[in-house]
């Protein structure tokens, strides 16, 4: 049902008219550029927006870590006061040294309770120490607690707003812990919650260090506290500006901060959203509530926190959007206009198209002489320029195929001619009559055999196909014979796969490149050279390296070469008489195709590889001769 409606849809076109034909061409002529520069502008437009958008929000990031960066700084200035106040270490060794006595008194007994006689030294302890923290706690504004513990837990504070922790215990049994193996430095803690004393759910961040005497004994901890709410009016500022979410974590992925204030103290690491926040700063997009969204993160070098901003993909195009659809009006309107004009094109055209389909007509029935009359310079005449030169050029390519046909015949012929190098049967016959000689006749006769199959082979239609088996065992032959001339020094390896042993091929495609690599490559300086004949199997062809380490060919040598053998030029015979590489290539070419043929790359003292391309095993590579002459 489908075929057939895509049928009839093509035969209403076929069936309109020339006029509404040639207003469809131009209202898509007109209509697709159009289109395609308003999406193109549009999305340009959009991604322009989006990296200045990212590049901004990075900067903004960065001024606001800075702030952070620099809160948390003071934050731990705030927490070495202590090693440089006296007051506060005197009487933290007090508070230690008192415990620690009663502590050998009393055991593991309760010692919360306290002696009468020592209400008034503790007192002054407290004293001592709390108003210190006063002083610290009003140093910087929002630290909102300060709390410094003895050796044995006991804690001393001031708040601002009142309110204090009531898990002191478990806070200092996990800071001291965390501490323990710290040398005094600061250590920041991110975001807790907490409950206060006035029964009120908190969050805060935390930095602790150890205190110190004048020996670095460590005599207490002390923990300064900020209220996330630090963080508000800088994250509500960035969001302001960005129409986004903000959202701080620190490296683990338990969030410090967050614009809705729903995720404080969470941990977010298993979530797509951390995961793909890689790296210390970037963006990517993610869908939400099937919303899409812009991301753009930036890590702090110091807190190792990062803040990620999230900003709703509309939010960035609402102006683009407008843009596009002034575009959108701008297009129709060139288009109704554009479509006056081509009616009225339409109709001058009419009259001069019509002439050339009755020439069309001409050239179908086998008439290849017409020749349209070019008036003016406009589109039709421009077509009817290009119509004289297409029959130009159907002229020529009828020409080249009997050109080509009679390329192939004398190529065929030149390799008939030469199939066998006159010097080389010479020499060849001369070392087996010396041999026969000198030995008893049975390394002659074994010469005498492999010659005669070469000849058989090379003396048969050069237009037939043979295997790849046959093929091969050809060169095998060839080089053994050639070995007989210059005992132990050609050596050659064959890797090519079983399976392409019945692989139809033309004869005498590799013993020529062999005989050009001995007589033309043979490194005198080197006692042996070897011969290799290798197969790649890619995606489309065979490639057959076929290898030598002889004395390779410098740059000019191999250019001259490569270039002679793309010539349509008639194929000559080798130096030595024997059927030459650019006979082979235009054989190749002329029975499967101008994509293949050889290629040759050399470098000099090195060697030279010489890569035959050849199609893949299936039909195309046994095409009969009168098929490729139709499709010619």
């Amino acid at each position: 049902m489908k075929v057939k409606y895509k049928h009839n849809w093509w035969s209403f076109i076929g069936d309109m008219g020339m006029e509404r034909k040639l207003l469809l061409v131009f209202l898509v002529i007109i209509t697709l550029p159009l289109s395609v520069i308003s999406v193109i502008s549009f999305k340009s437009y959009t991604q322009s927006i989006q990296g200045n958008t990212v590049a901004y929000s990075e900067k903004l990031i960065d001024q606001m870590m800075d702030g952070v960066d620099d809160y948390i700084e003071d934050m731990k200035r705030i927490s070495s006061m202590p090693a440089y106040v006296n007051d506060i270490k005197q009487n933290l060794i007090r508070s230690n040294r008192y415990y620690a006595q009663k502590k050998l008194t009393e055991g593991d007994a309760d010692r919360s309770s306290v002696a009468p006689g020592d209400f008034d030294l503790l007192l002054s302890i407290q004293r001592g120490i709390e108003g210190n923290i006063s002083f610290i706690n009003n140093i910087k504004r929002g630290t909102n607690s300060v709390y410094i513990f003895d050796a044995y837990g006991n804690g001393y504070y001031s708040a601002k707003d009142g309110g204090v922790r009531l898990d002191l215990d478990q806070s200092y049994k996990f800071w001291s812990q965390q501490v323990k193996d710290s040398s005094g430095e600061a250590l920041l803690f991110g975001t807790q919650a907490y409950t206060t004393n006035l029964q009120s759910t908190r969050y805060a961040y935390t930095v602790v260090r150890k205190i110190v005497d004048g020996l670095w004994n460590p005599i207490g901890l002390i923990a300064v506290e900020a209220n996330v709410s630090n963080l508000e009016f800088q994250v509500a500022e960035l969001d302001e500006v960005t129409h986004g979410k903000s959202l701080i974590v620190d490296e683990a992925g338990k969030v410090i901060y967050d614009s809705d204030q729903k995720l404080l103290t969470m941990d977010i690491s298993h979530t797509s959203l951390f995961r793909s926040a890689k790296g210390a700063a970037g963006s990517f997009y993610d869908t939400v509530s099937g919303k899409e969204r812009l991301n753009i993160y930036s890590s702090s070098s110091k807190t190792n926190w990062k803040v990620i901003i999230s900003i709703p993909v509309d939010e960035l195009t609402r102006d683009v959007k407008l843009t596009r659809n002034a575009t959108l009006a701008a297009t129709l309107i060139i288009i109704v206009l554009a479509l006056i004009i081509s009616i009225i094109l339409s109709f001058a055209l009419t009259k001069p198209l019509t002439q050339m389909i009755q020439l069309m007509k001409k050239v179908q029935n086998g008439d290849l002489d017409v020749n349209f009359r070019v008036k003016r310079r406009d589109e039709i005449g421009l077509l009817g320029h290009q119509f004289n030169r297409m029959l130009a050029r159907i002229r020529q390519l009828i020409q080249d195929i009997y050109r080509i046909e009679e390329q192939k015949k004398e190529a065929e012929l030149h390799a008939l001619q030469s199939q066998i190098n006159p010097h080389f049967i010479y020499n060849t016959l001369e070392s087996i009559r010396m041999t026969a000689e000198i030995n008893d006749d049975v390394e002659a006769a074994d010469m005498i055999s492999i010659l005669g199959k070469l000849l058989r082979y090379s003396t048969s239609d050069l237009s037939g196909q043979t295997t790849m088996k046959q093929e091969l065992m050809y060169v095998r032959n060839y080089v053994e014979l050639l070995g007989c001339r210059y005992p132990g020094r050609f050596a050659l390896q064959i890797d090519v796969p079983r399976e392409l042993d019945d692989y139809s091929i033309i004869k005498l495609v590799f013993q020529p490149i062999i005989e050009n690599a001995a007589y033309h490559g043979l490194d005198d300086s080197k006692e042996h050279m070897h011969l290799s004949i290798s197969c790649e199997i890619t995606e489309h062809k065979l490639l057959f390296h076929i290898r030598d380490d002889g004395c390779g060919m410098d740059r000019a040598t191999l250019d001259k070469l490569n270039d002679n053998l793309k010539r349509e030029t008639p194929p000559k015979k080798s130096i030595n008489g024997g059927i030459g590489m650019k006979n082979v290539h235009q054989r190749v070419q002329l029975n499967y195709g101008a994509a293949y043929g050889i290629e040759v790359f050399s470098e000099p003292g090195v060697g030279t590889d010489v890569i035959l391309s050849l199609p893949l095993p299936g039909p195309q590579a046994s095409m009969p001769e009168r098929e490729r002459r139709n499709l010619l």
